[in-house]
């Protein structure tokens, strides 16, 4: 083991193969693997169309073979765009599956435009070619799945497999050792840390791999060909000539080598990668719903709640009326709350309290609560009073799923002690949300519990998605009426 804590200023890692992978039957043959998988998708989507055109008792005749012709082209450009076939152990299977479908999408897209302008559309069978567009990533999708589920059993057996160094003893490099070796589908084979501190007294206990030296015997390693990939982490960027000491001599060999950064930013505040030009940059916050995003948001939020409010028109006019039967007071309590980028608005809601409290001291509503009105604890147990929110989506000052707001002394109070709490307000405030699908809603006497409900929106602001709206929303209308924690 070498003593020296720098990188080595001279000798250069020669030989052609040196650092050359070891990828065992598959490696050598990638180039081959992927002109074969670019034949086997061209291959599903000729069945596609030829099943689509026996479905529907079709012939195969000579403008199907044009069609089939072209669409294949525009599929092949397109999937270099989206990066189908971008080989990569490391990336998720969500991943690949968006690019196909984004592939598949525009190459579709773009046939349909061709038709039309050459005014041929007429030609072909309408059912045919829409089984044709449903099919054909369906058989794409799965296809893919397979040789995933393939692949991941050949690896854990051992097979193609490729041997991984991690530089750096420091959370990330932690975090990368032990994703491997919790990962044998990956096909990575961890070696060992290396860390220029090794004869020290500095590196942390109970590392999940071995310290196996110092940068510099990482590189005699690269040099004698026994690793394939390198993690560097933890080094400082502020060390500008050590790290660019390590990287031109790993650099100077076919290992494959990857700077993973400081996810400090990230963990703490959420971030993404985002570009600025050509320059890359770290989002810490920002919202998800720009452009296409924001729209299809604020039209799911008009259909549903235009829905449910024609659904609830009789049950909310029977509600009005038995609130004003049974309390001295208006029906509807508005309360200030804080929305999209901190905007005050008024949240509306069937008054369940004989207060109409909406100072800089708010109470927040407690079991068997002397405020509440005769029918107010079973309007609040069942959510039944959150009900007029929903014209509060219509008119774009809230969404149907989101943070849900806070009365605004809360938001003062809990700003102060809640990290990361105003975040929550980069999206439109919800009549329910993440945490309130999973049972975080009612009081929260205790920090704690406002910070793990906090800790749910924001993770529901990053993994935002149509489908996960409509989960939560299946998730209330399963849960809500149990009536747990509200009150």
């Amino acid at each position: 083991m070498a003593t020296g804590s720098e990188v080595p200023e001279s000798g250069t890692i020669t030989g052609l193969h040196a650092g050359r992978p070891a990828g065992g039957f598959i490696r050598p043959y990638q180039r081959e693997f992927l002109v074969l998988a670019r034949v086997f998708d061209l291959l599903w989507i000729t069945m596609a169309l030829w099943a689509g055109l026996e479905f529907h008792s079709y012939p195969w005749e000579p403008r199907y073979t044009i069609l089939i012709s072209i669409s294949s082209l525009i599929f092949l450009f397109a999937s270099e765009i989206f990066q189908v076939y971008r080989a990569s152990r490391t990336d998720p299977i969500r991943a690949e599956l968006t690019a196909v479908l984004r592939a598949w999408g525009s190459s579709f897209v773009s046939v349909l435009i061709l038709g039309y302008a050459f005014k041929i559309t007429h030609e072909y069978s309408r059912l045919a070619v829409g089984t044709w567009f449903l099919l054909a990533p369906a058989l794409l999708l799965v296809w893919r799945g397979i040789i995933r589920r393939v692949s991941a059993s050949v690896r854990v057996r051992g097979y193609n497999s490729r041997r991984v160094a991690v530089v750096g003893t420091g959370s990330e490099g932690i975090s990368i050792a032990r994703t491997i070796l919790d990962s044998p589908w990956l096909g990575l084979r961890l070696l060992g840390i290396y860390d220029d501190r090794a004869l020290s007294d500095r590196i942390p206990p109970n590392l999940p791999a071995p310290i196996l030296g110092t940068t510099r015997d990482l590189l005699e390693k690269v040099q004698m060909g026994k690793v394939d990939i390198v993690y560097v982490t933890s080094l400082p960027m502020s060390d500008k000539e050590r790290v660019i000491a390590l990287l031109e001599k790993l650099s100077d060999s076919t290992v494959s080598v990857y700077i993973v950064p400081d996810m400090f930013l990230f963990n703490m505040f959420h971030g993404s990668w985002v570009q600025i030009g050509s320059l890359p940059a770290v989002s810490v916050v920002e919202t998800p719903f720009y452009g296409v995003e924001g729209w299809v948001k604020r039209l799911e939020d008009i259909l549903i709640s235009g829905a449910l409010i024609t659904l609830f028109a009789v049950p909310m006019a029977v509600i009005a009326l038995a609130v004003k039967l049974t309390s001295k007071g208006p029906v509807l309590f508005r309360q200030r709350r804080y929305g999209l980028d901190g905007e005050e608005f008024k949240i509306w809601k069937f008054r369940t309290m004989t207060t109409m409290d909406d100072g800089d001291d708010v109470p927040q509503a407690t079991t068997e609560d002397a405020r509440l009105t005769p029918i107010g604890a079973l309007l609040r147990r069942t959510s039944l009073d959150e009900l007029p929110q929903f014209f509060n989506v219509l008119g774009g000052t809230m969404s149907v799923v989101g943070p849900r707001p806070h009365a605004t002394s809360h938001n003062e109070y809990y700003r102060r002690i809640v990290k990361g709490y105003m975040i929550r307000h980069k999206v439109r405030p919800g009549i329910t949300g993440w945490a309130q699908a999973n049972g975080w809603r009612g009081e929260t006497e205790t920090v704690q519990k406002m910070e793990t409900r906090v800790e749910y929106d924001l993770w529901y602001i990053r993994n935002w998605s149509v489908l996960l709206d409509l989960k939560i929303i299946w998730m209330t209308a399963l849960t809500e009426w149990r009536g747990e924690n509200a009150y």
